[in-house]
């Protein structure tokens, strides 16, 4: 596979920040309840205005500082308190909003192998996009290096525990959607977990 699908690893830090990342910290978090190990990682998509890319109204979202009159689809989510540890750009590159360490609120009410709350156990990461739109390679590529530091981590998060919001919250939620290749993700993961004990990641 192509090199390019191997970005530089992010590290994450003693405190659950990845480093090489910009951070954009949401005060819309919370502590996980004692004895909730993360155990799960939930691939979202979000795209503000509905459909449209760029621009800084997820973080102003994610952040409780969205304008509600710069757009109708803004009043009626202007007042939600809503986080997710990260979001990965259509360019790939990465907004840390909450520590892995904390508890973002991305999840919603959620069951995964019959435990509910997902937010208590869970890493939420969310890719610029919309159900229906094709993600970018790179956004494929950043999330499969974030994919693999929290995986170093914290080993519960398998492959077979990565999963989408849809699953979760199915009926309630559709995000990744069905443009989310997850079959292209999955390699893109595994070459890059291949590539990184080959010593192919740039430190």
């Amino acid at each position: 596979m192509s090199t390019e699908l191997f970005p530089k690893h992010y590290p994450i830090d003693a405190s659950g920040w990845l480093e090489g990342v910009r951070h954009c910290p949401s005060p819309n978090f919370g502590q996980r309840p004692s004895g909730s190990a993360i155990s799960l990682l939930v691939v979202h998509n979000i795209s503000l205005p509905p459909g449209q890319f760029g621009g800084d109204h997820i973080e102003q979202f994610f952040c409780n500082s969205l304008d509600a009159g710069k757009h109708p689809y803004f009043e009626e989510i202007a007042e939600m308190k809503v986080s997710a540890h990260a979001l990965i750009r259509r360019n790939g590159d990465c907004v840390q909003f909450v520590s892995f360490l904390d508890r973002a609120w991305h999840a919603g009410r959620s069951c995964f192998d019959g435990m509910e709350e997902c937010n208590d156990f869970s890493i939420g990461i969310e890719l610029e996009g919309a159900d229906d739109v094709p993600f970018e390679i790179a956004q494929y590529s950043t999330l499969a290096a974030i994919c693999r530091a929290v995986m170093q981590r914290w080993p519960a998060i398998s492959r077979s525990r990565i999963t989408g919001h849809s699953d979760i919250a199915p009926g309630r939620k559709t995000d990744p959607g069905p443009a989310f290749d997850w079959a292209l993700f999955l390699r893109t993961l595994d070459d890059h977990i291949d590539a990184s004990q080959r010593g192919g990641l740039t430190p």
